[in-house]
């Protein structure tokens, strides 16, 4: 099976974005090979650029206090169990408390780091790190792979914060949907949202056996799918199956 997700507002579309990011991130930090570690750093000059906004280390932190608040209203309710609740509420303080504990701007720090400031200039350049451009970079990618790693991890460590308010943020709201089984007729598929409530995140799963991928929209009134295909080998231009899919849809709060 394979999951897709469609954001339905911009708060929720750089939670999944940073979440990508990250897990790359965590992905190429472990292994040993310099070009892993390469993409690792372009991966964490990307993390920078969505994270650059002033606002942001301010909306996380207004989304752990609200869904703290959220979630302190079903204590000693009948059928919540009180560990797990009480578990949450603190994964939720600690992810409050680490993001306040960081200095000014997110990755401000970085900022004023030389080196990576200079491969920064230079990694948007096709080929521009090459050794004849950036020797310093070039012997540090000859260093042996735990020298590295511990480079990239103490660059990393003030971004740990912001990795782990993602994660649980981004749980918190996909825990809320409620699956439900449906069937895109000749690929496509149309649902009014249920009124009442506000949806910020559309999830889809549907079996892997099929070469299709979804066109998703979505608002406040409506959502629909479309069940895409490619001509042959699959670089064609994209056409609406016309097959009949089922597929799971969750709707998240």
């Amino acid at each position: 099976m394979i999951i897709y997700e469609y954001p339905l507002n911009e708060s929720v579309r750089t939670l999944l974005r940073l979440e990508h990011l990250f897990d790359r991130l965590s992905r190429c930090v472990v292994r040993d090979e310099s070009v892993d570690h390469h993409l690792a750093l372009i991966t964490l000059f990307e993390v920078l650029e969505v994270v650059a906004r002033a606002e942001l280390k301010a909306e996380l932190m207004r989304d752990l206090d609200r869904a703290r608040s959220q979630f302190s209203a079903y204590r000693d309710q009948p059928g919540i169990s009180q560990t797990a609740l009480d578990d949450l509420l603190e994964r939720l303080t600690q992810a409050f408390n680490g993001l306040n504990a960081l200095p000014g701007k997110i990755g401000a720090g970085l900022q004023q780091n030389d080196f990576l400031t200079n491969l920064r200039s230079r990694i948007a350049v096709p080929g521009g790190t090459c050794e004849f451009d950036l020797p310093a970079y070039y012997r540090w990618q000859n260093h042996p792979p735990e020298v590295r790693r511990k480079d990239l991890r103490a660059w990393i460590g003030p971004l740990l914060p912001v990795a782990r308010t993602v994660q649980l943020l981004l749980s918190i709201i996909r825990d809320t949907g409620a699956p439900q089984s449906v069937v895109a007729v000749k690929g496509q598929y149309q649902q009014n949202m249920p009124q009442g409530k506000s949806f910020t995140l559309i999830r889809i799963r549907v079996d892997d056996q099929w070469d299709i991928v979804p066109e998703i929209t979505g608002h406040r009134l409506l959502m629909s799918v479309r069940w895409m295909q490619t001509e042959g080998t699959g670089v064609g231009k994209p056409r609406v199956s016309q097959q009949d899919y089922p597929f799971e849809l969750t709707l998240c709060t």
